[in-house]
């Protein structure tokens, strides 16, 4: 084990090495390598990294704002400068492309960068004699220590989405990185404090469920981001919820894309393609679902071609489409969940399973597989796979696509093609889902609009990114103030009026 890399903790500004006697293997999915050994911090370690954060919350509260703006503006720079290297990182513990791992720091940035104007988005409102003499105003405050969850999918993206506004409004922080691929959010946290974070306003802690549960528990955590499945993110909320803490639980989802008739067949079916494939299909906003409507069921056989010709490979291998997936356990699960389909009586138009890589042949590999004929009551479509696998469904109209998606319960994304604006209009306007994409697959909103997922996608008022992070991360204070004049001959009398 002393040959093996030992993941550390950050607690206090320091890189500390965990005393636990449980650490955990970090796999090369690709080999089945164990590359690192991951600790599940003791309780007394996460209880010193949330006293690191309470201690450091007192002055960073203070600090101005162009100091956090600074640390924001230094760290956007520092992840532009190591993005192939958290790329590769990435890559080697996930899984993904290495070019889909440098859009996901691409991605990370956008969210940094969204923080440097924390400044402008925290401005208070005030009212000068809202009644005679007396002045009304308000002030947007930080919350004290919070906390952040995120999934093994998009380690950096999804740290770059809590954190960095966290801070960036004055609270102090705790990460706790999915185990199964830490090294790249630890070089995020580490180009941190290179940036300019002082000792404990970033921590980061290592472990499963037991620390989790410590975060949401524990009364100096004032408000948790989750973002992963529905199960765990339904638990962290109820758990944060019952403590008294402010949580936002970004969680499962069932993406449709519905092609119209009418829409540029060729941009379609390769948009389609990415949405559905890339990155293995481990991705929350992965379309899993394709609607096709009318004449552009006709389309089918020419879209399963095009899905036959992607590149299963290694994620190091730039010219890849997909690499493997995050895990053995991920991969039994994909294609258990394949032939359940087969046995439901879907129609298995193209099957990923038994893919091999020369030199990898132990890897998680699971190519692009298509179903059609697939019907509501499915298990493959009620359940979210999580991996490259597609669910065909026709329909006749664009009102009968909206009622289908509609009976879905989750919310998290959609979109259409389609060159009438017409249909597109009646598609945003009557469709229940939370963020929608028009000739976009995927439709992952900027930076400065928050993640908007809806129904069952998502538990807590407010989302991540956007003005509405500000708001989750922040309390607002209204002051309503009198002063009595003193000068000689001034009337101090108040009136209400």
């Amino acid at each position: 084990m002393s040959d093996i890399r030992r993941i550390p903790l950050l607690i206090g500004g320091k890189l500390i090495q965990s005393k636990t006697k449980d650490w955990r293997d970090v796999i090369d999915p690709a080999t089945q390598e164990v590359i690192a050994k991951v600790p599940y911090a003791t309780p007394e370690e996460l209880e010193f990294a949330i006293a690191n954060a309470r201690e450091a919350f007192a002055s960073w509260r203070n600090a101005s704002q162009t100091k956090r703006q600074q640390v924001m503006i230094n760290l956007a720079r520092l992840l532009r400068e190591n993005t192939l290297a958290i790329a590769e990182a990435l890559s080697r513990e996930h899984g993904k492309t290495v070019p889909d791992a440098e859009g996901e720091v691409g991605r990370g940035i956008e969210g940094v960068e969204h923080a440097i104007s924390m400044n402008v988005l925290q401005l208070g409102e005030y009212a000068e004699n809202a009644a005679t003499g007396i002045d009304v105003y308000s002030v947007i405050q930080p919350l004290g220590v919070c906390g952040g969850i995120t999934a093994f999918n998009f380690p950096v993206m999804l740290a770059c989405w809590m954190f960095p506004v966290a801070v960036s409004v004055g609270n102090t922080f705790v990460l706790k990185p999915s185990e199964q691929d830490p090294t790249a959010a630890m070089m995020v946290a580490e180009l941190a404090l290179e940036a300019g974070l002082p000792p404990g306003v970033l921590n980061v802690v290592h472990g499963g469920p037991e620390t989790a549960i410590g975060l949401c528990e524990h009364p100096d955590i004032k408000a948790i981001s989750f973002i992963g499945s529905t199960h765990v993110g339904t638990e962290i909320y109820q758990r944060a919820s019952k403590f008294g803490k402010r949580c936002q639980a970004m969680m499962g989802a069932k993406n449709h894309s519905v092609i119209m008739p009418d829409a540029d067949r060729e941009a379609a079916l390769n948009s389609m393609l990415g949405a559905a494939f890339g990155a293995a299909g481990e991705r929350c906003m992965a379309i899993s679902v394709l609607v096709l409507v009318g004449e552009a069921q006709k389309w089918l056989p020419d879209f399963v071609e095009r899905a036959r010709k992607l590149k299963v490979n290694v994620g190091m291998d730039r010219t890849a489409d997909l690499g493997p997936l995050v895990s053995r356990r991920a991969k039994e699960r994909v294609e258990g969940l394949i032939q359940k389909g087969v046995d439901e009586g879907a129609q298995l138009l193209l099957d990923g399973r038994g893919i091999q890589v020369p030199g990898y042949e132990q890897g998680n590999f699971v190519g692009p597989t298509v179903f059609g004929g697939v019907k509501a009551d499915m298990t493959i479509y009620n359940e979210e796979i999580f991996g490259p696998v597609l669910s065909v469904v026709c329909v006749e109209s664009v009102e009968e696509a909206v009622e289908f998606i509609n009976g879905n319960p989750n919310g998290n994304g959609v979109s259409i093609f389609t060159q009438d604006g017409g249909a597109a209009r009646y598609f945003q306007n009557n469709i229940g889902v939370g963020q929608i994409g028009i000739n976009i697959p995927i439709p992952v909103p900027v930076a400065w609009f928050s993640f908007t997922g809806s129904r069952a996608s998502k538990l807590g008022d407010l989302g991540p990114n956007g003005k509405q992070a500000m708001y989750f991360w922040t309390q607002t204070k209204t002051v309503t103030a009198r002063w009595q004049a003193h000068a000689r001959g001034v009337n101090t009398t108040i009136s209400m009026e």
